[in-house]
């Protein structure tokens, strides 16, 4: 069975179509504004091998940006279906030059999300600085998903983002991969 979504989300603010398939290449299909985002969504596509393709119009910048992780983060939700077979956690340690990333996913439908990324511009690249913790934030929440994104240290933010997106790829990558050893859900309590 392919794991396989599509969402689309219109409002009054912006008009988002996402496309995941879990089981991919890496291949992402993505042209947004901020540049920045669309830079962090190949990163994720690419270390996570899940192909995407996201299209996204709106007015805002933060709206945009929102609605795009919401999007998003249903899709890779609804790919996921019930989470039976999967190893459900996952972590990952990336290096970027000066910057240290950590990052842990549990695919536990819990959702909670920590980015602790440790930016000091205002901007980064084209993107502002607050958009971008929100961006990871609405992502997982909307992913159903426990995720703990932390920049262990690091001086260019352009790093540290990176960084920490391509551990949480990578976290995600393991997460959501077949468990060879298990059919039924990774829980003691025989749900999710």
């Amino acid at each position: 069975m392919e794991r396989r979504a599509r969402v689309h989300r219109t409002t009054r603010e912006t008009d988002v179509f996402a496309e995941v398939v879990l089981d991919g290449e890496g291949r992402a299909d993505v042209k947004l504004r901020p540049a920045f985002l669309t830079h962090m969504l190949e990163l994720l596509s690419h270390h996570s091998l899940m192909d995407l393709t996201v299209k996204a119009e709106g007015d805002l910048v933060h709206h945009l940006v929102e609605d795009v992780a919401l999007t998003l983060g249903a899709a890779v939700h609804q790919a996921l279906g019930e989470r039976a077979g999967i190893r459900r956690f996952g972590s990952a340690l990336v290096p970027l030059d000066e910057a240290l990333a950590l990052a842990s996913v549990d695919l536990a439908r819990r959702p909670f999300s920590v980015a602790d990324l440790k930016l000091v511009r205002e901007m980064v690249e084209d993107m502002p600085r607050e958009d971008v913790a929100h961006f990871l934030r609405s992502l997982t929440t909307a992913m159903d998903a426990c995720v703990h994104i932390v920049v262990l240290y690091g001086e260019n933010d352009h790093h540290k983002v990176e960084a920490g997106v391509k551990a949480f790829a990578l976290a995600l990558r393991m997460a959501m991969s077949p468990d060879p050893r298990r059919s039924g859900v990774p829980s003691s309590k025989g749900v999710i």
